[in-house]
This record gives structure tokens, C-alpha cells and sequence, in this order.
């Protein structure tokens, strides 16, 4: 059998099959020169300081600001581009963009984080590198001028090998690339997205080492830690509404603090204060969050003047209860201030101090003798499920980065019992909410992924002879007589649509040739059923069309300037074109 190497004749499901590997690879490489750069901005900043003096570390009241202006002086005169919020416009690419995503996506988000990150700011890598191995995919698959729905899966296979690179789990850059991004994706488009995280997990461990990202000194599990388990699930789900709609109400409140400067300025100082009072809110953490998971209780002295919390069992669980409330005012401030990162690391961070805090308590006040370590990794999924609402991703993440497998069952419990819990008070998550309540999210659910992914102004059509308000019957009967159009939109003399004409109407007077100079459009001019905006979403259109039981409406701009009628038919068909796009098994 003769091997075809032209790449140009492959079929598309081959060509996505060996550029999910390139894509992999390619992501595998960024996220290791993510990690390595972080790591060196730190070293460079940080490595020299000693801990016999907390003076050295008024230095943290400077660097995270420099950081941020750093990156917000990046974004702002060579990037020119909002990179915020990774995964967040990694979903809105896939529903108004045609998964198309910008090529300085696949550098500046990596960079501006590495930045952000290495100086201090306190925010995660793990959205932006999302955001940048997405990027990856669907710039490779534009390049290889692939369909929207290949551009669609290799976007997928970026974003899954990010995850795969960043924490060396391959599954679970394909359950959260499954659970969170693609949500109609077919059984037979899941061998891509794993030959994307094998090679992104396989050039991670390449060059940072075989070893979990969290290795943990963990105990067996033991059945009489269920109970316990299912209380740190619904204390999980608390923390998760607490970190989402806190991120979102601080965000919209920091929206109105002036220019970009003056939300620098502030954001710098607050932030600074914040590290200097509380060090483990120094970047993302997770170097503390190593300590909880060896079970060393971490003690700041001559790092914080509130050192002296930690001298008594209860003031060190206050001092990390005020670390878990206060992240999500740090996180906020860094991204307010110009710095790039996510809230995936932050998630992570807050789910082990959760589990820290809820294991310390109930070993000091009822003597329950429960391993806080496994309770600090299993409260990271918990958070990670309640927040993200991605159950299976964080339940296999957290096994897969700390190769804590023989806690399946907690790991299981806690993250459905934190999921179950949030779902009753919040049903979109920190990355779906803001784009549902616009109309821009696409769902598990078919039909509303496809209105979703329908535009209006792709749909409308302008084959009906304009109609002036001012004109005489007979100049109205000359059109009618060169056209076979049903229905004819009367506008002014700039287009503002003011009703219609229907030929119903026009053959009431067709033989009434002694009125064809004395009546005028006026005179004989209807208002439609309702009418549609170019820009509205596809559901309202829908919802106006059963409301109406109307076969077209007019269709206008917000000055209420005529575009043209779309037609249920036309909504129709091209409903189940995309249908049919998105439930395709042929991949």
C-alpha cells in the first residue's frame, strides 16, 4: 500500500490527527517555558532575601506593582488587545469568533503572565496559558485552512494540551477541554484532544522531571473519614459561591476607579500592603500550598509583623482563614491593575487552605484524628468542582498532580457533594456566568448551542423593493408589477423603517385606478407583527416569531434603520445546517 506524505491531499480527519500532535508538543513547549520563566523572574527578585528580618520584605509592597505595569504597559502599546480572562474568551472565540483566535495570542498572554506572575502578582498561569495553548490550535489550524469545526477541535486540543503541559495530566486536559470548552463535541473528535495531552504531558516530563506538580505525604483512606469528607464538601460549595460572585462583584467595582493608571496606582498599593501582611498571597502560592501537603505548618517569622498569630493553634487557623477570604481580593486587584493571570491557580490555592482549615479545626475541637494533607488535596477539587462546576476534571486533575489515586472515593464524594451544593444557588460557572446572562455561551444542550452559534445579520435578506413613505399608489403599483415579493418595507428619506405594505393590502385598490394619485403610501401603511434587531440574539428572534406566529420580520438596526426580513424559513435551514455541523461524526 503507497503512503500519501502530500499533506494537501490528506482528508481532514488525518490532518487533524497529526496536527493535534504538533499542537501538542507546541503547547508542551510553552508551558514549560512559562514555568521556567516564572521561576527565574522569581529567583532573580526573591532568591537573595533572607528570613531573619521582615524589613527585607517591604520589597513586596514594590514588586508586584512593577509587574503590573510591566504588563499592562505590554498589552497596552504592543499588544493593544484585552487578554484577560483566558478561558473566558477562549468560550466566546469558540461561539462568536469561529473558533478564529488572534495570532498574538499564542505569546502575549504567556508573557504578560510570566510577568505578572514572576514579580509577585497574585493570579494564576494556568487561564492564560489556556488562552495561549488554544491560540496554538487555532492559529495551526487556520494555517492548514481547516473548517470551523477542525478549527474547533484543534482549538480544543490546544487548550487540553495547555493543561496537560502546565500540570503533566493528560486526562485531565481532556475532561476539562470536555466539561468546560467543547461542548458538543463528537465521541470519535476525543482521539485528537488525547494525542494533543500525550505530547504536551510527554515534553513537560522531558524537561521538569517525571515528579507530581504536588507530591504529598498522604495517608491510606479510611472509611471513618466519610462523614468528615462530606462536611468539607458543603463547606467546599460555601467557599465556591464566596470566590466566584465576590471575583465578579470586586471586578465590576474596580471597573470605576478611573483610567488605567489611576486603577494601577491603587491596585499596586492595596495589593503591596496585602503580600506584606500576608506572604502566602505572594504570587500563586503554590510553594505554601507544597508545605500544607508535607504537613509543615508554615510560621512567617520575620516575614509579616503578624507573625505572632501563628504561636497559638487557633490563631494560625485564623491567620489562613483571613489568607482563604482575602485571595480573591489580591487575585482581583492584580488583573484590576494591569496584570494578566487566571483564576484556575487561585481556585487550586483556596481549595487547600479551605481543606487545611476544615481538618485543623476538626482535630483541635472534636479530636478527630483525620489527615489534613488528604483533606488539603481533596478541598482543591472540591473548590475546583464547586467553582469551575467541572466535577470530572478536578476529581481526576488532583489525583493526576499529586498521584494521590488511592483517594478516589473522598475525591469523588467531596467534588460532587461541592457541585450539588452550588448548582441549587448558582448555575453558570466563574468562567460561563457573564457570557450566559449576554447569550453568547454555548450548552450540553443541542438546541441551544446551535441559536447560539446562528447570528442574525448572517440571516437576513434585503430582496424587498424599498418603499418611500411619500409616494402615490401608482408610483407603488409600478413596483408591485416588477416585483414577486409579498410584503414591501416602507422607509423615510434616510431608511429609518416606518411599516409595511403587504400585497393584500395593494390588490384592495389594484382596479381603483381613478384613486392611484390621491391615496399615498400613508394612507395605506401597517405596522408588522414586531420586528428584530440586527445584533439580537438568536433565542429572542425565536421567541418573537412563536409570540407572533409570523413567517418574516423586519429587521433593523438600534436607530431603527431598515436592513432587510428574515424569514423562519431561513432560520430553519440554517438551523439544522449547524445541526448537523456540530453532532457530525465524521471527524
Amino acid at each position: 500500500m503507497k503512503l500519501n506524505l502530500d499533506f494537501h491531499n490528506w482528508t481532514d480527519h488525518r490532518k487533524t490527527l497529526v496536527l493535534s500532535v504538533l499542537v501538542g508538543i507546541l503547547c508542551g513547549l510553552a508551558a514549560v517555558l512559562l514555568h521556567g520563566t516564572i521561576h527565574l523572574i522569581q529567583q532573580a527578585l526573591t532568591g537573595w532575601m533572607g528570613n531573619d528580618g521582615w524589613g527585607w520584605h517591604l520589597l513586596y509592597l514594590v514588586y508586584p506593582g512593577v509587574g503590573m505595569l510591566l504588563s499592562l504597559l505590554i498589552v497596552r502599546y504592543f499588544v493593544r488587545d484585552d487578554i484577560g480572562h483566558g478561558v473566558t474568551k477562549v468560550l466566546l472565540a469558540v461561539s462568536k469568533s469561529e473558533s478564529r483566535i488572534k495570532p498574538h495570542n499564542t505569546w502575549s498572554s504567556l508573557v504578560t503572565s510570566a510577568v505578572t506572575i514572576g514579580f509577585g502578582g497574585s493570579v494564576g498561569a494556568e487561564a492564560p496559558m489556556v488562552y495561549t495553548g488554544a491560540a496554538i490550535g487555532s492559529n495551526v489550524a487556520q494555517k492548514a485552512g481547516l473548517s470551523y469545526r477542525d478549527i474547533t477541535i484543534l482549538l480544543g486540543c490546544g487548550a487540553a494540551g495547555a493543561v496537560a503541559g502546565i500540570f503533566k495530566a493528560p486526562l485531565a486536559g481532556v475532561l476539562f477541554t470536555l466539561e468546560i470548552l467543547l461542548f458538543n463535541i463528537s465521541m470519535s473528535s476525543i482521539l485528537p484532544l488525547l494525542l494533543s495531552t500525550v505530547s504536551a504531558a510527554l515534553v513537560s516530563y522531558a524537561f521538569l522531571g517525571m515528579e507530581p506538580v504536588f507530591e504529598a505525604t498522604l495517608a491510606p483512606f479510611a472509611m471513618r473519614n466519610l462523614p468528615f469528607y462530606v462536611i468539607l464538601g458543603v463547606i467546599c460549595a460555601a467557599a465556591s459561591l464566596y470566590f466566584t460572585r465576590t471575583t465578579l462583584w470586586l471586578e465590576d467595582r474596580v471597573k470605576g476607579w478611573g483610567s488605567p493608571i489611576v486603577r494601577w496606582a491603587l491596585a499596586a498599593v492595596a495589593l503591596g500592603i496585602l503580600l506584606f501582611l500576608f506572604p502566602p498571597l505572594y504570587g500563586e502560592g503554590y510553594d505554601n500550598l507544597r508545605g500544607l501537603l508535607s504537613g509543615h505548618d508554615p510560621s512567617f517569622e520575620g516575614q509579616t509583623p503578624l507573625a505572632f498569630l501563628m504561636q497559638s493553634p487557633m490563631g494560625l487557623v485564623g491567620f489562613f482563614l483571613l489568607v482563604l477570604l482575602l485571595k480573591i481580593f489580591s487575585m482581583t486587584l492584580t488583573n484590576a491593575g494591569g496584570g494578566v493571570g487566571g483564576t484556575f491557580g487561585p481556585t487550586l490555592f483556596v481549595g487547600a487552605l479551605t481543606g487545611f482549615i476544615v481538618s485543623r479545626l476538626l482535630n483541635l475541637l472534636v479530636a478527630a484524628g483525620v489527615p489534613e494533607a488528604n483533606f488539603v488535596l481533596v478541598g482543591m477539587a472540591g473548590l475546583m468542582a464547586g467553582v469551575m462546576q467541572a466535577p470530572m476534571t478536578a476529581i481526576f486533575l488532583i489525583a493526576e498532580v499529586s498521584g494521590g489515586y488511592s483517594l478516589y472515593i473522598p475525591l469523588i464524594l467531596t467534588s460532587a457533594i461541592s457541585f450539588g451544593c452550588v448548582r441549587i444557588f448558582e448555575k453558570y460557572s466563574i468562567y460561563t456566568k457573564r457570557i450566559a446572562l449576554s447569550g453568547d455561551l454555548l450548552t450540553h444542550d443541542n438546541d441551544q448551542a446551535v441559536l447560539t452559534l446562528l447570528r442574525t445579520s448572517d440571516l437576513v435578506r434585503d430582496k424587498y423593493p424599498r418603499v418611500n413613505l411619500d409616494w402615490t399608489l401608482r408610483q407603488m403599483v409600478k413596483v408591485v408589477s416588477d416585483s414577486t415579493a409579498a410584503v414591501f418595507p416602507v422607509v423615510d428619506e434616510e431608511g429609518h423603517f416606518q411599516g409595511i405594505i403587504d400585497m393584500d393590502t395593494i390588490r384592495t385598490y389594484i382596479l381603483k385606478t381613478n384613486q392611484y394619485d390621491s391615496l399615498h403610501v400613508y394612507n395605506l401603511i401597517s405596522e408588522p407583527p414586531d420586528y428584530v434587531y440586527v445584533d439580537e440574539k438568536m433565542d429572542s428572534v425565536m421567541a418573537k416569531f412563536d409570540k407572533t406566529d409570523a413567517w418574516r420580520l423586519p429587521v433593523v438596526t438600534r436607530d431603527n434603520v431598515y436592513q432587510g426580513f428574515i424569514s423562519k424559513s431561513r432560520i430553519l435551514s440554517a438551523y439544522r445546517n449547524e445541526l448537523k455541523e456540530i453532532t457530525s461524526q465524521d471527524i
